[in-house]
């Protein structure tokens, strides 16, 4: 029974020392985040003043609120400071700030000025529009120049609308002959012309067949409407198979005789109605379209 005792013992197992030291993990840790935060903390207050004015004026001028930021003193980031005024004063007025920081207006600094927003936007997009114009008209000069080269100056016309430049092509015996969607000997020579300067531009294309006003019932084409899709389909199917210009790039829509040149009381409605055009779509917002118009055709017979 002693030799069990004994061995009893030998097989007891001690109690574990409790760590006194275990808090040192949690303060090197908590130490860790601090210095993390500090970090980050110095990096915040680094701020590009001027980038920062500027989009606070922008914030303020999309949503419609006023400009200022913070109500108090004149220090950019610090307890109560409101930021300072941007140089293009779009709340009408100075912001003169007294020195103890309080607004020298009647509660209106930073406040954005609606006209004066409408103004600058209005300018914007009239430089939009020019820069656009101007873009357009060269287009214009080059692709009339292609056509000169090839023999063929009088190949096609030129016009601006609300969509930008119109490129306007006659099928009467020159794309296509009456009542037909097959491309002529002619018309794929205008298209020849045509194609590499179109390629090379960055803007998207329409292509838009027409008729006039004599309706067409065949086996083929039940009406005004197929015909003019096919011919205009046919025009898209050229470029992109000779002149390698993308379908992504290209769009085709058949009028039919919907939107005629010349009133069908006028003789020469039958030959001049009967077109296809290419539209030079302007890379501007839709709103921009009539300025497009305007100032496209403004001075157009300088040009």
């Amino acid at each position: 029974m002693s030799g069990g005792g004994k061995r009893r013992v030998e097989h007891e197992e001690h109690e574990e020392h409790e760590n006194h030291e275990r808090w040192l993990v949690s303060y090197a840790d908590m130490m860790t985040l601090l210095m993390v935060l500090f970090i980050v903390l110095f990096a915040i207050s680094q701020v590009d003043e001027k980038k920062f004015a500027e989009l606070k004026t922008g914030l303020a001028t999309g949503f419609g609120a006023p400009a200022q930021i913070l109500q108090g003193g004149s220090a950019m980031l610090t307890a109560g400071g409101a930021v300072a005024p941007d140089d293009p004063n779009l709340a009408g007025s100075s912001g003169n700030q007294s020195t103890d920081g309080t607004s020298g207006s009647s509660g209106n600094q930073g406040s954005v000025d609606p006209e004066k927003v409408a103004e600058l936007a209005k300018a914007t997009e009239e430089a939009a529009v020019a820069k656009e114009v101007k873009n357009l008209k060269e287009a214009r000069d080059r692709l009339k120049k292609a056509l000169r080269k090839s023999g063929l100056k009088n190949g096609a016309t030129f016009r601006f609308d609300e969509r930008g430049l119109v490129v306007t092509i006659a099928t009467d015996n020159v794309l296509f002959r009456s009542g037909s969607d097959v491309l002529q000997a002619q018309g794929r020579k205008i298209l020849k012309a045509l194609g590499p300067t179109l390629r090379a531009l960055p803007n998207q294309l329409s292509v838009d067949g027409h008729t006039n006003s004599i309706p067409i019932h065949t086996a083929k084409f039940a009406s005004n409407w197929e015909l003019s899709g096919f011919r205009a389909s046919n025009v898209l199917r050229y470029l992109h198979n000779q002149d390698k210009i993308p379908f992504g790039r290209m769009t085709f829509t058949g009028y039919a005789d919907t939107m005629p040149r010349l009133p069908a009381s006028d003789p020469k409605s039958v030959v001049v109605n009967r077109r296809v055009e290419i539209v030079v779509l302007a890379r501007v917002d839709d709103s921009a379209g009539r300025a497009v118009d305007n100032l496209g055709n403004t001075s157009s017979s300088s040009d």
